[in-house]
């Protein structure tokens, strides 16, 4: 999450993210899941900025950023109230006791229903720069609690970077290890519901766990990835979409160390060895009609 500061407004790029590692451990009496995921964000970006204004409403204009894009290929936009990141002003202006206006423009280019956390990323630079613009002062902590109300992934993009997640996801221990990973992600034309998702998916007997994929990341043991990322939820959304297995079998061929769907899906990832290749990668993708294709990089 990159916050720029001007003279009277906020600006912030809101990133994407990818999860190297999603594992179910329990179904908790909420109906939530228990999870633990390896998320990392990548240079896919949302935008906002943020003003305050005097009418003492939330004004929220989102759209895509492709010029004459209805965003077809990319998912619906909800409306403004119903978008996460209006949700998560109005929750923070709540919890604040205020009643001050702001005014909100998202620029979109992360997918929805794609497992890349659009939404909740988009929720998190909303209450990083209402945070600022209404100047409260709340810490990363603070606001990190409000997040927690809306959406399991929105914490982790209030902290920002790597990092394992575990509860409903809102549990957050950042990644020690610096990463410089390289993909290539797959958007196809049609996308998943997580609730769908989650209700098609099962809690393994041995659940797996992230650490020895963390120890290969630290040692920088890329070679040895393909056999320990992984995603529980990948199963129940091949069997909700053909898309899924059309996408796996293309990354099959394009010699990436690892690949694998992000999420709830339906966006799939490779990891390449190097900016070049995922390039080429990208590159041989877009000409198979499968998606949309990104070139991204890991942030930290």
């Amino acid at each position: 999450m990159y916050v720029h500061r001007l003279a009277t407004s906020v600006v912030v790029r809101a990133p994407a993210k990818l999860n190297l590692f999603f594992e179910l451990l329990a179904r908790r009496a909420d109906g939530f899941h228990e999870i633990e995921t390896l998320m990392v964000p990548i240079d896919l970006f949302d935008s906002l900025a943020a003003a305050p204004n005097d009418s003492g409403r939330i004004e929220l204009d989102c759209h895509w950023a492709a010029a004459g894009s209805d965003g077809a290929e990319l998912g619906e936009l909800p409306p403004p109230e119903k978008n996460l990141a209006y949700r998560a002003v109005a929750l923070l202006r709540h919890r604040a006791g205020i009643e001050r206006g702001i005014s909100l423009a998202i620029t979109k280019r992360i997918p929805s229903l794609a497992g890349l956390g659009g939404g909740s990323s988009d929720a998190a630079a909303a209450l990083l720069a209402a945070n600022e613009v209404w100047q409260l002062n709340y810490s990363r902590d603070r606001l990190a609690e409000v997040a927690a109300e809306l959406g399991s992934d929105i914490p982790f993009f209030v902290y920002g970077g790597p990092a394992i997640c575990r509860g409903r996801g809102e549990q957050i221990t950042p990644l020690s290890t610096p990463l410089a990973l390289h993909f290539v992600v797959v958007r196809p034309p049609v996308g998943l519901s997580t609730a769908a998702v989650y209700q098609h998916s099962e809690v393994p007997a041995a659940p797996r766990h992230v650490e020895p994929l963390i120890a290969v990341l630290a040692r920088g043991d890329e070679r040895t990835l393909g056999s320990l990322i992984h995603n529980q939820l990948e199963g129940a959304a091949d069997r909700l979409s053909p898309w899924i297995e059309k996408v796996r079998r293309e990354f099959a061929a394009q010699g990436c160390l690892a690949s694998q769907m992000s999420g709830s899906g339906t966006s799939y990832f490779g990891i390449c060895r190097h900016a070049r290749h995922a390039r080429r990668v990208a590159g041989r993708l877009q000409s198979r009609g499968i998606g949309r294709v990104y070139a991204c990089r890991s942030c930290n």
